[in-house]
C-alpha cells in the first residue's frame, strides 16, 4: 500500500500518456459543453426562444461552472486526483446524458449547471497534474495538449454533432454523447497512479495560508483572463447559431464549417506552449517570452472584425479561422499561472483563473444576445469581444512579474 503522501513511481511515458487521457478528457467535455450550442437553431425551434432567451440558456452552464472554480481547485490541491477526476467526469457524463430528458427551458438550464459542476475539475485538476508530473521545459508543451483537446472536441465534434442532430433529434444526441462518454474511465483508471502527492513538497497548507498566498501575479492573470474567457465564448456559445441564422446555412454545413476556427485553436495551443518552451530553452526570460506570444496571439483577434463584414462565407470561414490563432496564448497563459503559485496551492490558483475568465463565459453569450436582438446585427457582439480582449493585454505586462512562489521544476517521474 502506498503512503498518503507519496508519488508512484511515474515514467516520462506514463506521464505522457497521462497527458493525452487529459486531452481526451477535453474532447469529451467540450463536446458535452457544446452540444447546446450546436443544436441551438433547432432547440430554439422548438422550445420558441428568442435571441435573449437563447443567450440565458448559453449562459446557464456557466453559473455553477465559475462558481465551483475555487472550491474544486481547494480540492485538486488536497486530495487523490485519481479518484477526485473520475467522480467529477461521470457527474459530468451523466448530466449531459440526462439532459436528453429535458422538455422545457427550465429543464435545460438546470442540468446545464449540473454538468458545469462536473466540469470544474477539467482545468484546475488538469493543471494540478501537468505541474506535478513535468518540469518547466515541458509544461507549455503539456499544458497545451491537455487544453488542446477542448479545442478538437469542438472542431471535430461540431460536425459529428450536427449530423446526430439533424439524424436522430437533439435529445437523443445528448444520450448519445453524455452516456457513452462513461467508457473514458476505463484508460484513465488502467493508467493513472493509485497515488499522486497532491503537494511538490511539504504539508497542505490550510485556507487561510493559501489565501494569504494570492499575490498581484494571480489578480493579473485572473483581470486579463476576463478578456481570454468573453471572447472564446463568444466563439464557442454564439458561432453555430450565427452561422444558421445570420449567414443562412444548413445546420450541417454549419457544423463543417464551424471545425475551422476550433480546429485552428486546437493546433496553436500545443504550438505556442512549444514555441515559448523552445525560447526559454535558448535563455530567454521565460515570463517575457510567454507574455510576447500572448500579445502576438491576441493581435490576430482583429480579423473576426473582417469576417463580420464580409459577405462570401469561404473567406469569411477564414477570416474566423485567423482570429482562432489566439489559442497560440492559451498554453502560455496557463503556465504562467501554475508557475506563480506556491507549493501545493497550483490547484487553487488554477481555480481561480477558471473563475475568473469564466465569469466571462456567464457575462458573453447574455450580452451577445441582447446585442444581437436589439440591433438586429451579430457585428457590435464581435465589436466587444475583441475590444476586451485587447483590453486584457496591460494586466499581463504591468501586474504580472517574476514568479515570487516558485514551484520545483522536477517532475514527479525524475523524483
Amino acid at each position: 500500500m502506498i503512503p498518503n503522501g507519496t508519488v508512484s513511481p511515474v515514467t516520462p511515458a506514463r506521464a505522457w500518456t497521462i497527458a493525452g487521457l487529459l486531452f481526451a478528457a477535453g474532447f469529451i467535455n467540450y463536446l458535452d459543453r457544446a452540444i447546446v450550442s450546436v443544436a441551438l437553431p433547432v432547440i430554439g425551434a422548438d422550445l420558441h426562444l428568442g435571441q435573449a432567451a437563447k443567450g440565458v440558456l448559453l449562459s446557464a452552464f456557466f453559473w455553477s461552472y465559475a462558481a465551483m472554480q475555487l472550491p474544486v481547485g481547494w480540492a485538486a490541491d488536497r486530495y487523490n486526483l485519481r479518484w477526485f477526476y473520475s467522480a467529477a467526469f461521470a457527474l459530468w457524463s451523466l448530466a449531459c446524458g440526462f439532459t436528453g430528458f429535458a422538455a422545457s427551458l427550465g429543464a435545460l438550464m438546470f442540468m446545464r449547471a449540473i454538468l458545469g459542476i462536473g466540469e470544474s475539475v477539467y482545468l484546475p485538476g488538469g493543471m494540478k497534474i501537468v505541474s506535478v508530473l513535468f518540469g518547466a521545459k515541458d509544461r507549455g508543451l503539456a499544458s497545451g495538449l491537455m487544453n488542446c483537446g477542448t479545442r478538437a472536441g469542438l472542431a471535430l465534434g461540431a460536425p459529428a454533432i450536427a449530423y446526430l442532430v439533424s439524424s436522430l433529434g437533439w435529445h437523443k444526441s445528448f444520450f448519445i454523447l453524455g452516456f457513452g462518454s462513461i467508457f473514458w474511465l476505463v484508460p484513465w483508471l488502467a493508467v493513472f497512479p493509485a497515488r499522486v502527492r497532491t503537494q511538490n513538497s511539504g504539508p497542505a497548507p490550510d485556507l487561510r495560508r493559501t489565501l494569504a498566498t494570492f499575490d498581484r501575479n494571480l489578480l493579473g492573470m485572473c483581470l486579463g483572463h476576463l478578456g481570454y474567457g468573453y471572447y472564446w465564448y463568444l466563439l464557442v456559445t454564439w458561432l453555430p447559431d450565427y452561422l444558421v441564422e445570420a449567414r443562412h446555412m444548413t445546420l450541417e454545413r454549419a457544423g463543417a464549417f464551424a471545425m475551422v476556427p476550433f480546429l485552428v485553436f486546437s493546433v496553436s495551443e500545443p504550438l505556442g506552449g512549444w514555441i515559448a518552451d523552445r525560447l526559454v530553452s535558448l535563455g530567454y526570460n521565460e515570463r517575457r517570452s510567454r507574455k510576447a506570444i500572448v500579445t502576438v496571439a491576441y493581435f490576430s483577434s482583429v480579423m473576426l472584425l473582417v469576417a463580420g463584414r464580409t459577405a462570401n462565407d469561404g473567406a469569411a470561414m477564414a477570416m474566423i479561422g485567423a482570429a482562432s490563432l489566439v489559442g497560440l496564448a492559451t498554453g502560455n497563459l496557463y503556465v504562467l499561472t501554475a508557475s506563480s503559485a506556491p507549493e501545493g496551492s497550483v490547484g487553487i490558483w488554477m481555480g481561480c483563473l477558471n473563475c475568473a475568465g469564466n465569469i466571462s463565459g456567464v457575462v458573453a453569450p447574455i450580452v451577445t444576445g441582447v446585442l444581437n436582438e436589439r440591433t438586429g446585427s451579430r457585428f457590435p457582439g464581435f465589436v466587444v469581444a475583441v475590444v476586451v480582449l485587447h483590453l486584457a493585454l496591460p494586466a499581463y505586462w504591468w501586474m504580472v512579474g517574476e514568479k515570487k512562489h516558485p514551484v520545483p521544476e522536477v517532475p514527479a517521474h525524475a523524483r
